[in-house]
Parts: structure tokens; sequence; C-alpha cells
């Protein structure tokens, strides 16, 4: 299936279903695997609003932000990420999730 077709069924699952977290989310993936990071960001912002507590959300968007150089942004995404996966004790995203912090502050 077509990036463009993905995209458009996975919009209409969120229209059917406003508080789909997952295909909000795979949706994002579309538009970053299409290269259309700025709407991939806009939508994992938008799903962090609707459900604070999708730890995959944070991992990705803060890899967006840092590859448009937006750093202070992305590491508030982890630092809050790295809190969420702390408090839901998935010790695997803390370790990934300081390894991408540690990235940023090290270019700083």
């Amino acid at each position: 299936m077509a990036s463009q077709q993905r995209i458009e069924t996975l919009k209409g699952l969120i229209a059917q279903d406003p508080k789909d977290s997952f295909s909000r989310y795979a949706l994002a993936l579309e538009y970053s695997g299409i290269n259309e990071p700025v709407t991939a960001i806009e939508l994992l912002e938008e799903l962090l609003t609707l459900d604070p507590k999708y730890l995959p959300a944070y991992h990705m968007l803060g890899q967006l932000l840092g590859k448009l150089n937006r750093t202070p942004d992305a590491k508030r995404i982890y630092r809050a990420g790295i809190d969420l996966a702390t408090e839901q004790n998935d010790e695997k995203t803390v370790k990934e999730l300081r390894e991408e912090l540690e990235e940023l502050e090290d270019e700083w």
C-alpha cells in the first residue's frame, strides 16, 4: 500500500475514533516517512495533548525536533518521556530516551 493510501486510511480511522492514539502515531510515522516532519511533529504534539501517556510518541517527537535543530524542545520532550517511562517502569525506554538526550547534550 502506497504512503498516500495509508495516510488516507489512517485519517479515516482517526475520523471514526478521534481518541485512537495508535492510528494518530502511525499517521505521524507516515508523514515522517515522506519527509514532512513539520506535519509529523504537529500530529505528535496533538497526540500528546490528547493522550500524554502514549510513550512511543516522546521518542519519535524528540527525534524529529532534533532533526529540525529544535534542540531545547527535543530535550524537553525527552525529559518528559523519561519521567513517564520511569513512572511506567519501562527501563528499556528510559535507557533509549536518556541516550537520545545525552547525544543532544553532547552537541552543545
